[in-house]
Parts: structure tokens; C-alpha cells; sequence
């Protein structure tokens, strides 16, 4: 059945529009927060920021996407969803046990000025283009390896909190695939209290106090953070978020989302949040015929999750002391199931390609070693390697070369 088009700025809306898009921007919501938010959590652990900071940082990233959300929603009369950068969130994991989180936030700034710069610029697909898609992937791929691998390594310190855990997925991920990582959440959540393993008794509303972290800048945070922010947000989410959105009939133009979010990531940065973007797997809650029928009634979806995020971004100091209460093996197995998808999906798309998949296996190596080299972290040195080998494996060859080559016998053949 063919898409319609959205409504104009002007159309209507009847109270009987409101209820399916207003619970899909609800759902939208909790499987974010419930899915891989956990990686907000463990990065903060890792830089070992106060309570006070962790805090801020759920206020920013939160307030930042609800904001830009609900007004590129009802700007373009179209379910846009917003998100902060999950790749991104799992990369700072490993990036701020070797960054000072003022360094971090002077890159985030940086990372957001050049996604202003490049939305203002219109040249959102020529920059993609310029990206191999396999080595994006193995990039990808590698950065979010460890993370699975510890989801299934917490077996070892916490067999029966982590086995129930990767059984429930797989049973949940096979009758409810999209709910699977809420589901062991609550499942998981329920088996602490059973527990007594994590005290909730003294838990209340607080509001949230944002705080302001002057910003420092470097080489190192430049090249180790700014630089693969941009690019794994770049190809991460909004490569996918705008497919979503196409996918589902929906035609606004790039630009204006990528110079929204840069510019909300700009403003938040100073307060803790690291990247906001278009939503990718979240989005598809909204875009779809599961919000309502009719397509130019789902943009309402986009200002309900707004809404949503705002409400959880006011009590961040709340959400902050529930995660931060839970056994680190929780939130290790938590986080690495959540990201199996986007794992596979990675791989996948790294090794689709057979004349680039040397190319991306070796990008996908490098990355998943964390090489750290004249204090540079791992994720530059793997994307430089990995753009050298597909350059030399897959670039043009220069002309002398070609001549050389073209005289070579065939594999088989007497010469």
C-alpha cells in the first residue's frame, strides 16, 4: 500500500489521533532507556564522575533529545525521533579510562561544530559516500566487540545472575524481539530485589542540577575522541535513522536534522551529553503503521517521545541512583546484550561485500585491539589502518602497476 504523504502544518488533529502515536512515543522511550542507556552508566563509571556529574549527564543528554525531537517533529509535521549516540555511549566506555572528561567534553563540542558545519553545508550524502560502508561497519564492529564478549565473561563472576540473563534474551528475542532487552531488564531488576542484592527502599523523585564543565581541548582528545565520535555517529545512527525514515514514506531532507542535533549536542556538551542524533531501531516504534494508519498522523509519536524525554531528563538524578545501585555484572551483560544486534548487524555489513572484506576484517581487528599509540586511543588507529588497507587493497592502482599487473600469467597457467 502506498505511503501518504505527511499533513501540512495546518491540518488537524482529533483526540481519537492521539492514543496509538502518543503510546508508541511512550514505548519508543522506555526501550531506550531500557535498552542501552546502561552504556551512559558504565562510560561514567569508567571516567569516575561523581553522582553530581552522572546526573548532569542524564539531564543534558535527555533535555537535548527530547528538545530537538519534539521541535523537528512539529516543524516537519513528520515522526523524527531523536536520540543520543548508543555507538558513541559504548566507545566512551573505553575512550574516558584514558581521556580527562574535560578533554571529553572539549571533543564532544568539537564533534558537534562539525555536524553544524556539515548540515549547514548540504553535503550530508556526498560526506557519506566518501566513507567505505565495510570499513564503517569493522569499525563499528570492533569498538563494540569487548562488550559482548563481557556480556557472556560475567559468567564467570556472576554465574547465575548473567546465565539468567543470556537465557531470558534468547527466549524473549525469540517470541518478542523488539521488547527482548526490556524484558531482562525487569526480569533482571526483579531477581536483585529477590536477592536483596539492591536496596531501591530509599529511592525518590529529585530533580536534576545541571553542571557546567569547562571545556579543555588536545590533540590526543581530538584524534582518540572528537574524530571517531563524528564518524560513528555519522554512520552509526544517522545513516540508519534516515533509512528508517525513508523506509516509511517520510522525505525530510537530512540537513535540517543534522544542523538541529549538532546544535543541541553543541549547547548540551558543557553538561555531560556527548551526541545527539536521529533515532534508528527506536524510530521504527514511530514511523511505522504501529503508531497509526494513517501516515500523517505519526508525527505526533515524535512530540509525545519528546515530551517523554524531557520528564525523565528533570528526574535524571533518580534514573542516575537506580543504575548506579545495580551489581557491575548487570550492567556488563545488560549492555552487552543489548548491543548484539547491532554487533551482528556490523559484521554483517562488514564482511557483505567480498571485494572489501579483507579491507574491513582488518579494520574490524585493529579496532577490536584498542591499539593506544603517542597516546592516541584505539579507534583512530583502527579506522586509519583500516582506510590504508582499503586503499591499497581496492584503490586505483597506479599506471605503471597496471601494466605490470595486466602482464601477470593467470593463477593455473603455464607463463
Amino acid at each position: 500500500m502506498p505511503v501518504q504523504s505527511p499533513a501540512s502544518p495546518s491540518s488537524s488533529v482529533r483526540w481519537s489521533d492521539l492514543p496509538h502515536p502518543i503510546v508508541a512515543g511512550l514505548v519508543s522511550v522506555i526501550v531506550n532507556y531500557g535498552g542501552t542507556f546502561i552504556l551512559v552508566f558504565q562510560a561514567a563509571r569508567t571516567a569516575g564522575l561523581s553522582p553530581e556529574l552522572t546526573a548532569s549527564w542524564v539531564w543534558s543528554v535527555s533535555i537535548g533529545v527530547g528538545v530537538t525531537g519534539l521541535f523537528l517533529s512539529w516543524t516537519a509535521r513528520e515522526p523524527i525521533i531523536t536520540a543520543w549516540s548508543t555507538p558513541a555511549a559504548a566507545f566512551l566506555v573505553t575512550a574516558l579510562a584514558t581521556t580527562p572528561y574535560a578533554q571529553a567534553v572539549g571533543a564532544y563540542l568539537i564533534s558537534a561544530a562539525a555536524f553544524i558545519a556539515l548540515g549547514l553545508s548540504g553535503c550530508f550524502e556526498k560526506v557519506i559516500r566518501l566513507i567505505p560502508p565495510g570499513v564503517a561497519a569493522g569499525l563499528l564492529a570492533g569498538i563494540l566487540l569487548q562488550f559482548g564478549i563481557n556480556a557472556f565473561g560475567g559468567m564467570s563472576a556472576d554465574p547465575w545472575l548473567a546465565g539468567l540473563l543470556i537465557v531470558a534474551y534468547v527466549a524473549f528475542k525469540r517470541f518478542t524481539a523488539r521488547y527482548a532487552v526490556v524484558a531482562i531488564l525487569a526480569l533482571g531488576l526483579a531477581f536483585l530485589l529477590a536477592r536483596g542484592r539492591v536496596d531501591l527502599s530509599g529511592l525518590k523523585l529529585e530533580f536534576a542540577i545541571p553542571v557546567l564543565t569547562l571545556p579543555a581541548f588536545s590533540l590526543n582528545a581530538l584524534l582518540s575522541v572528537a574524530l571517531p565520535l563524528f564518524l560513528i555517529t555519522l554512520t552509526g545512527q544517522y545513516m540508519p535513522g534516515m533509512l528508517v525514515l525513508r523506509n516509511d514514506g517520510f522525505k525530510t531532507s537530512a540537513n535540517p536534522i543534522v544542523t538541529a542535533t549538532g546544535l543541541g549536542s553543541l549547547l548540551m556538551a558543557p553538561f555531560g551529553s556527548h551526541a545527539l542524533n536521529i533515532a534508528a531501531i527506536t524510530a521504527a516504534i514511530c514511523t511505522g503503521r504501529e503508531a497509526h494508519e494513517d501516515p500523517s498522523r505519526r508525527w505526533i509519536a515524535g512530540i509525545a517521545a519528546g515530551i517523554f524525554y524531557i520528564l525523565v531528563g528533570v528526574f535524571g538524578v533518580t534514573l542516575a541512583a537506580v543504575f548506579t545501585a545495580f551489581p557491575a555484572t548487570f550492567i556488563t551483560t545488560l549492555a552487552g546484550l543489548a548491543l548484539l544486534g547491532t554487533i551482528g548487524g556490523s559484521l554483517a555489513a562488514a564482511l557483505a561485500d567480498p571485494k572489501t572484506r579483507e579491507a574491513s576484517l582488518i579494520t574490524f581487528l585493529a579496532s577490536a585491539a584498542n591499539i593506544t599509540l603517542l597516546g592516541i586511543g584505539g579507534a583512530f588507529w583502527g579506522l586509519l589502518i583500516g582506510l590504508l588497507a582499503h586503499g591499497v587493497l581496492n584503490g586505483p592502482l597506479p599506471r605503471q602497476c597496471r601494466k605490470i599487473t595486466t602482464k601477470l600469467p593467470e593463477p593455473g597457467r603455464n607463463a
